[in-house]
């Protein structure tokens, strides 16, 4: 069974009707979701060649896996299962066609350079800028896009209900600049919130991801709460007992933050901040950074 957005996958491959470049077909994926989607199939982050979206390569990979698409170094070509698949919907297909028939021509560079000049927070990270982009004024409105946020600062945020390109574009916005990783277990159901898979998306757009297990909270703890009381009662164990025996764990973030001056978001994986031990932390740091340290939440 097809997800809503794997089938635009495949609906924009049929149209396109020959095979596409992966480069090329990213960022007709990005125009498409901005342009002509309400609430866009796909969120993108600034990367390395302009806007990109993990979740978009990972619905793909699955799709090559059933045999839908096939892909080899250069570009992705649909076969003839996954053009049956896409056309079993054929009202949906409409503007998708029509959108591949305007931008039938715009590849290449030409492609990348009209999208960094009208979406210019995503080639903030992009490393073929001036290669893409020869003139000084886009380039400028492309610096003026970016965005830092001066001296440390502590953060913390939760990756509940977050797809994981909104998520790293709260940390990008916010100036974050380490992601500290509280979870004892940095295992996730959710794509791209694993360890290894948020790790390397974190290094992509520039943000250092360090795990600090210790500060986690055993997950046999943490069954049956279902009362804000019950939350209350866990951390008030937490805070009382157990954080105080992880001086080590606690003086790493304190120097992240005081000696390299960093950006600090501590994460889990809820929501609210007062439904997760990660505002323990912040407390803790917060009695110890004096006035100046105030923790925000995302």
């Amino acid at each position: 069974m097809l997800f809503e957005r794997q089938r635009l996958l495949l609906t924009m491959l049929d149209a396109l009707g020959e095979p596409i470049g992966h480069m090329d077909f990213q960022k007709l994926l990005f125009l498409y979701t901005q342009e002509c989607e309400e609430k866009p199939s796909y969120e993108f982050v600034p990367y390395r060649f302009g806007g990109f979206s993990f979740t978009s390569y990972a619905d793909k990979r699955r799709l090559v896996e059933a045999g839908l698409l096939e892909e080899d170094e250069r570009q992705w070509r649909i076969t003839k299962a996954g053009r049956q698949a896409a056309r079993r919907r054929p009202v949906a297909s409409l503007p998708v066609a029509q959108f591949c028939r305007q931008h039938t021509r715009l590849r290449g560079n030409a492609l990348i350079a009209d999208i960094y000049r009208r979406y210019p927070y995503y080639a903030t990270r992009s490393e073929i800028i001036e290669k893409v982009l020869p003139d000084a004024e886009s380039r400028k409105r492309v610096a003026e896009a970016s965005v830092a946020q001066p001296g440390p600062a502590l953060l913390t945020i939760g990756y509940e209900g977050k797809c994981l390109e909104h998520y790293l574009n709260q940390l990008l916005r916010s100036g974050v600049t380490l992601l500290c990783d509280v979870r004892r277990n940095p295992l996730s159901r959710k794509y791209g919130f694993s360890k290894a898979t948020l790790s390397k998306a974190c290094e992509g757009v520039g943000i250092r991801y360090e795990h600090v297990p210790e500060l986690g909270i055993a997950s046999d703890q943490r069954r049956n709460l279902e009362t804000q009381e019950d939350y209350d009662a866990l951390f008030m164990v937490y805070e009382r007992d157990y954080l105080p025996q992880q001086k080590a764990a606690l003086e790493r973030i304190r120097h992240w933050l005081t000696g390299e001056k960093q950006r600090v978001a501590l994460t889990c994986f809820e929501e609210m901040p007062h439904q997760c031990h990660r505002h323990c932390v912040s407390k803790v740091l917060e009695r110890s950074g004096g006035r100046r340290l105030m923790a925000i939440h995302l």
